[in-house]
């Protein structure tokens, strides 16, 4: 069986700048966001950002829903309020322990979804690395984890796994940023009981007015448009070990923006999920290639269910 020929030196080079740039637009937004938590509670800034890309994005797309099938509409909405809750779960998180930490439980969503796929023996091998990280990163055995830090995590990280598997009917049913549009409605929709909307008018002024625009920029405007010229120049299996990183590359924007240091003991966890998260992908796409035949995708065009928000 013949081969797609590999994207050119150059294109992985560009795919590999861009899915970089897209992690640290999403964890920069998210250390960015993090200022505002004080003025406008982690409800109210992921209120605010997500209103601010349903806005630009509505403006962008002008998505079209008249005459459109009743479910896929219905099926974008829902994909909005997972968003949602998701990034509300996530700022609940980030408020309350380290941004490097919280990102890695928060990858066990999309790690989750890609070991379950999986049916070779060896592959145990994955989740188990990814618990001994969880362990390492929340050391319940110290008696100083945050509960309700971690809850907000993992809840996060279910949200993140439904995120993927609704994410791709929704861009199976809807052309551009159209599906994405509706869904960042549905997303500020849903977070708007939460924000305190009120509270946000009193205490807004110019410099949180532009902090939230940027936010909104950085996350998830900005790694939408990244991640998708990216697989257009790289392999989705190469992608996915990419997005892999994310975890780490919270934990240096941590460092850097909020000044968080993280211990050994955390550095080993996010190292493991990160490992785990690399091996499921590559694990992934060996355990495709033998039901292959000329009809069907290869893994790189099937793609790996490790993919960004």
């Amino acid at each position: 069986m013949k081969l797609p020929p590999a994207p050119d030196t150059g294109s992985r080079y560009r795919g590999t700048a861009l899915a970089l740039v897209a992690m640290a637009s999403v964890q920069t937004g998210a250390g960015t966001s993090s200022h505002l938590f004080d003025k406008f509670t982690p409800a109210g800034t992921a209120w605010l950002r997500l209103t601010w890309a349903a806005v630009v994005l509505w403006l962008l797309a002008r998505p079209r829903l008249r005459g459109r099938d009743r479910r896929e509409v219905g099926t974008a909405l829902l994909l909005g309020a997972v968003s949602g809750l998701l990034t509300l779960l996530y700022f609940e998180a980030v408020v309350r322990i380290p941004l490097g930490t919280a990102t890695a439980l928060e990858f066990l969503g999309p790690l989750g979804v890609a070991v379950a796929g999986l049916r070779r023996r060896i592959d145990v091998l994955w989740p188990l690395t990814a618990a001994a990280g969880v362990l390492a990163l929340t050391r319940p055995w110290s008696g100083e984890v945050d509960l309700a830090g971690v809850g907000f995590a993992l809840g996060a990280a279910a949200g993140w796994a439904g995120y993927i598997l609704l994410t791709k009917r929704v861009g199976a049913q809807f052309t551009g940023l159209g599906g994405l549009a509706v869904s960042m409605a549905a997303a500020s929709a849903v977070t708007l009981p939460f924000a305190g909307v009120g509270h946000i008018v009193g205490h807004m002024d110019p410099q949180a007015f532009a902090l939230s625009a940027l936010a909104a920029l950085l996350l998830p405007i900005l790694p939408y448009a990244a991640e998708m010229v990216a697989l257009r120049n790289l392999p989705t299996t190469v992608f996915g070990t990419l997005m892999s990183l994310e975890p780490a590359i919270g934990t240096v924007v941590g460092f850097v923006l909020l000044a968080e240091q993280p211990s050994w003991a955390q550095s080993t966890g996010i190292v493991l999920v990160t490992v785990a998260g690399m091996g499921a992908v590559r694990s992934e796409a060996r355990q495709a290639l033998p039901d292959l035949d000329p009809k069907q995708k290869t893994p790189d065009e099937q793609g790996s269910q490790l993919v960004g928000r």
